[in-house]
């Protein structure tokens, strides 16, 4: 090999790195050389003088050299981190033969240091290490690349809930820097509505039940402090906004006046509502009102309904049920001033919601079919709740929900999805809201009641509608049924009055007046409906008031005994 470098020096110098070169032409007294490229190093070794067979000998141990140096201080950087740092090239022929002579100390220790086994240990740990952490980030990229995927397959559902939170931690966070202070020149503006408690923040409803800009922010610190609960009925102030101020689209709370109509220290010790013990209906609430109203008529007869009444209002389209509604909405306004009337109409026809502002005296809350499904859910959530702080103080309220069937609907539009679909494309976690909704009806002992009026649809070949029924049917304690066939011949009130009654009607009638009923019904079930319906009412037309006809109906059955 020594021949073939004698030979051919110039190849011998085209094979070494710039460094060797770098390191060459300073030994031979080259100015200059740190600056150079390769080829004018190779150019200016050879200018001075090309190294002859011995020198090129001695190029290749230098080269050699330099190689064991470059790896021994590879592997002592890897072991040890950044031991030493690379010697920077001098000018100076001098220095750099120094250097030399430190490099070659320095790379016999790092060899003799690379052999020592902890040094080898810990480099395979540093290793090992090294690559569980690159087959992480591989996993974490691929598992990125997939939730990505999924946002944009699903509608970015993962997206505005990730969204959602964030915003919510935002409003958490900045709960704290509310200025709840009230300073001298503040000028301060009255507010009243309803609390809606969301999840990490709380809005006073100024215009109803439904989101609007004059909301007022309340922080949940305050909501604690003074035990707030979502449906309370909420006055205070806000902090009028002064000019340079950067605006809030929601301004904050600063004072709490009443809540439910007391002060906020009374209400520190008031019960929960699912802490109450739900009894049986045992207080009646009279339907009838005239003696030409007789659907009012009819239905304290076969269904009697009492505070704390959980009933369904089953019927067809087009039988008439929303009369009926109408009929028992006024009946209550008429016969029972002290209990608090909400008329909750979900998914409705906008004439049927003025029709209903118009001819009953009760609180009127809808969302009209043009609505989001999310506005229809809101509106029943916030009106159960406010029925149940009510009922914490002792009232009775009667909430009537048209109806059951499309709330289901709207939950089953809005609710996130639980991967669990029923027949009719009913998803399972859509049914236990309006479930919820449904059983808070009860009769509290010791004071306050709601009751619960909800009508359902059926007949309307709608497999959603049919399952949504089927799971309603049969938790209610009173239920009166409407028939198709009945309202198709004109005979109104259409009630079908074999199917419909009450659970515990005892409880509710005296057992004189029970008597008597029962024997009525025995006469009526050997009819079909619509005679059965026809022989009733031409009965009660003959009468002023359901006293006087239950008086004719047991002289007429004595007599036939």
């Amino acid at each position: 090999m020594s021949e073939n470098i004698a030979n051919n020096p110039g190849s011998n110098l085209a094979t070494m790195n710039v460094a060797d070169l770098k390191r060459v032409a300073s030994q031979m007294g080259i100015k200059g050389a740190a600056k150079l490229r390769k080829a004018e190093l190779i150019e200016a070794i050879k200018s001075n003088g090309a190294p002859s067979g011995g020198s090129s000998s001695q190029l290749e141990k230098t080269a050699k050299l330099s190689r064991r140096q470059r790896a021994a201080k590879k592997a002592a950087e890897e072991s040890n981190g950044t031991l030493f740092e690379e010697n920077q090239p001098q000018e100076s022929s001098n220095e750099q033969s120094a250097s030399t002579d430190t490099s070659v100390e320095i790379g016999a220790r790092l060899d003799a240091l690379s052999q020592d086994p902890a040094v080898q240990e810990r480099l395979r740990q540093r290793k090992a290490k090294r690559a569980s952490n690159q087959q992480k980030s591989e996993r974490s990229e691929k598992q990125f690349r997939r939730d990505d995927q999924s946002n944009h397959e699903g509608g970015g559902r993962r997206s505005r809930h990730r969204r959602q939170r964030d915003r919510q931690n935002r409003r958490s966070r900045n709960d704290s820097r509310v200025d709840e202070t009230i300073r001298e020149d503040d000028v301060l503006v009255d507010v009243k509505g309803i609390l809606d408690v969301l999840d990490n923040y709380a809005f006073v409803r100024t215009q109803g039940y439904l989101p609007s800009p004059q909301d007022a922010y309340v922080s949940m610190s305050m909501v604690r402090k003074n035990n707030l609960r979502k449906g309370d009925v909420v006055s205070g102030a806000i902090r009028q906004q002064r000019e340079g101020e950067r605006k809030e689209k929601f301004s904050p709370l600063v004072r709490i006046d009443t809540i439910n109509g007391v002060s906020p220290e009374k209400m520190a010790d008031r019960p929960e509502f699912n802490k109450l013990t739900p009894l049986y209906p045992q207080e009646r609430l009279r339907m009838e009102t005239s003696q030409n109203e007789l659907a009012g008529r009819i239905i304290d007869l076969i269904s009697p309904i009492g505070k704390g009444q959980r009933g369904l209002l089953v019927s067809p389209p087009k039988a008439g049920k929303t009369m009926a509604m109408q009929t028992i909405a006024n009946a209550i306004t008429r016969n029972n001033p002290e209990v608090h009337l909400m008329v909750v109409l979900v998914d409705e026809r906008p004439e049927e919601v003025t029709d209903f502002q118009r001819t009953t005296s009760g609180e009127v809350i809808a969302s009209t079919f043009d609505r989001p499904a999310s506005d229809h859910t809101t509106i029943a959530e916030l009106a159960i709740e406010r029925a149940k702080r009510m009922v914490e103080l002792g009232k009775d309220v009667v909430i009537l929900l048209d109806g059951i069937t499309r709330l289901g609907r709207a939950y089953n539009l809005s609710a996130p999805a639980s991967g669990r679909i029923l027949s009719g494309g009913v998803d399972s976690a859509a049914l236990y809201p309006p479930k919820k909704f449904f059983g808070a009806a009860r009769n509290i002992e010791n004071g306050g009641s709601l009751t619960i009026l909800a009508t359902a649809l059926v007949e309307t070949g709608s497999k959603m509608d049919d399952v949504i029924f089927e799971e309603f049917k049969g938790t209610g304690n009173m239920e009166l049924r409407l028939s198709r066939q009945l309202a198709d011949k004109r005979v109104f009130p259409a009630i079908n009055v074999e199917a419909s009654g009450t659970r515990r009607e005892d409880l509710l009638t005296s057992k004189q007046e029970l008597d008597i009923i029962w024997k009525l019904r025995r006469v009526l079930s050997g009819l079909d409906d619509q005679q059965a319906l026809e022989t009733l009412l031409k009965q009660m037309r003959k009468t002023h008031n359901n006293a006087e006809f239950l008086v004719l109906i047991s002289r007429t059955t004595a007599n036939n005994d």
